[in-house]
């Protein structure tokens, strides 16, 4: 099958597109169209309904957000704002927008659709509504004029700032009209969209194939030569990593993410094509259930943790991997470096003494992603890390949607869960709350961990002003959640995706999501 019968096979025809010969990429007149695969599907767009990387990377396609994260380390720059000002007491946030900035039907972009996409964010109290929903209410969202907006905080808060670049802007006159009932448009932006971004809708399935057409005068304006800017881009949906591989060889496909360590590897000795391959933010972690069943002992937890083969997860990653020195991701501020666990079974045993080993042994279960074969090697690992202990490992593969639904109580999590935690943004807040009671039973929490210190420093970090103090109380909560155990720190992973030789403008962005790419700066060489 050649590029256009798969794609077209798809469901994602291009007018006027054609296979050129020397490169892989699709064509519309004389511009390229680039072809994205991953394995994750897009089954809703609505930025405030919902984020995980494939989504999040539609949506930065089609919204724009006051602000954007650039560079490493990871840096806010202005994008529909301008510039921005907080008062001294750290409550009000003012920001000044472009003058430029339109929607993809020609209304202006102003405070009004800022004041609007915040207070429907924090109204439906989804997706991304958890990062200020402590700290905005609604109602403190208000467009001083067509060109400046001022949030007003319930406390201080010196991590507003880092969580902008994840608040899209939407079109409220768009949203409104296409109200069924009371819902605030949630249905019609299912599949819809109602932004100011770079790309605009052509052709969209959730489950397969987003096709998405370049906005030619877009506001921002494009980054590349206007002879090079594409037509377009397609994300196609491909669930194994063996067919985009193959796909990739073949030409149908330009750019693939979520590919296997070996996949990557063989990938990286071919001709014509290039890997990036880009130091990770998202920590792996082993999380243990704390309240019920043997891992409530925290010297099981920290038999376990002195027991796990640390240099075996390197081997995995086939050295694209570094292991955990601290609780906090290396993008966070406030971020400590600790003497952490290694494998030690001397001390494992030690701490395993320490234990009230139940009649018949002891046996957990390790609960992974279905389909994840880097989590079930893992997996593997731990159970022959376990066996000097006389602790039995029982493997467990289960779809997502069901690991973080057993994960929502203690009754129900397993004793050991494998996750991936992204950090979103550069705030310590961010992280350290994930081990705060607060976040229980969500995926970030299912460890179940509750500590009244813990709770207290977190709440008390959150709204400190003055850095010194801030920097010691994040110390502090960093090395109490050493102490307690309450997750396996094991590593983080690159970030790696492999592209063909001709496509240029890739950025890596440590803050991203998983395979999530920033697809406006893409674009094919011309020969």
């Amino acid at each position: 099958m050649d590029r256009r019968s798969f794609l077209l096979g798809a469901g994602a025809a291009v007018a006027a597109s054609s296979l050129d010969p020397a490169y892989g990429f699709e064509r519309e007149g004389n511009r390229r169209i680039l072809v994205f695969s991953g394995n994750q599907p897009v089954p809703i767009l609505d930025p405030h309904q919902r984020y995980d990387w494939s989504t999040r990377m539609m949506q930065r396609c089609l919204y724009d957000a006051l602000v954007r994260y650039d560079g490493t380390p990871p840096r806010v720059v202005p994008w529909l704002a301008e510039r921005w000002e907080t008062s001294a007491d750290g409550k009000a946030w003012t920001f000044h927008l472009v003058g430029n900035a339109k929607f993809h039907n020609g209304d202006p972009l102003d405070a009004e659709a800022v004041r609007f996409s915040f207070e429907r964010g924090l109204r439906l109290n989804k997706g991304i509504s958890w990062m200020l929903s402590k700290h905005l209410k609604p109602g403190n969202t208000v467009a001083l004029d067509a060109r400046t907006v001022r949030f007003t905080l319930e406390q201080p808060y010196p991590d507003f700032l880092s969580f902008m670049p994840l608040w899209f802007i939407t079109n409220p006159k768009q949203v409104m009209a296409n109200q069924e009932g009371d819902d605030d448009g949630q249905k019609w932006l299912t599949t819809a969209e109602a932004g100011s971004g770079p790309f605009r809708i052509r052709r969209w399935d959730g489950q397969s194939v987003m096709s998405l057409e370049a906005v030619p005068d877009y506001w921002k304006g494009w980054p590349m030569a206007e002879a090079d800017r594409p037509a377009g881009v397609i994300y196609r949906v491909m669930r194994e990593s063996s067919p985009r591989k193959a796909a990739l060889q073949r030409g149908e496909v330009d750019v693939a993410a979520g590919l296997t360590p070996d996949d990557i590897d063989q990938l990286g000795r071919m001709p014509g094509m290039t890997i990036a391959d880009v130091p990770g933010a998202a920590p792996f972690a082993i999380m243990l259930n704390t309240q019920k069943g043997p891992t409530a002992d925290v010297n099981l937890r920290k038999a376990i943790a002195y027991a796990f083969d640390y240099d075996a997860l390197i081997t995995i990653h086939k050295g694209a991997a570094r292991l955990m020195d601290g609780p906090f991701p290396v993008v966070t501020e406030g971020r400590i470096t600790l003497d952490m666990p290694r494998r030690n079974l001397e001390l494992a045993k030690g701490y395993l003494a320490k234990t009230a080993t139940p009649e018949g042994g002891i046996e957990l279960e390790f609960l992974h992603i279905a389909g994840h074969e880097v989590q079930r090697q893992i997996g593997l690992v731990l159970l022959a890390a376990l066996q000097p202990l006389g602790i039995k490992v029982n493997l467990v593969a289960q779809p997502w949607p069901t690991l973080v639904g057993r994960g929502a109580s203690p009754e129900t999590a397993a004793a050991m869960t494998a996750v991936y935690v992204t950090p979103v943004t550069t705030s310590p807040d961010t992280v350290a709350s994930q081990y705060a009671s607060s976040a229980a039973g969500q995926f970030r929490g299912i460890h179940h961990l509750r500590d009244a210190e813990i709770d207290r420093t977190v709440a008390e970090a959150a709204v400190e002003l003055d850095e010194a103090k801030r920097a010691d109380l994040y110390a502090r909560i960093q090395c109490r959640v050493v102490e307690l155990q309450p997750v396996i720190f094991c590593m983080t992973a690159n970030q790696q995706w492999a592209m063909r030789g001709y496509v240029k403008g890739f950025q890596s962005q440590p803050l991203n999501l998983t395979g999530e790419v920033d697809l406006f700066p893409l674009y094919a060489a011309r020969a």
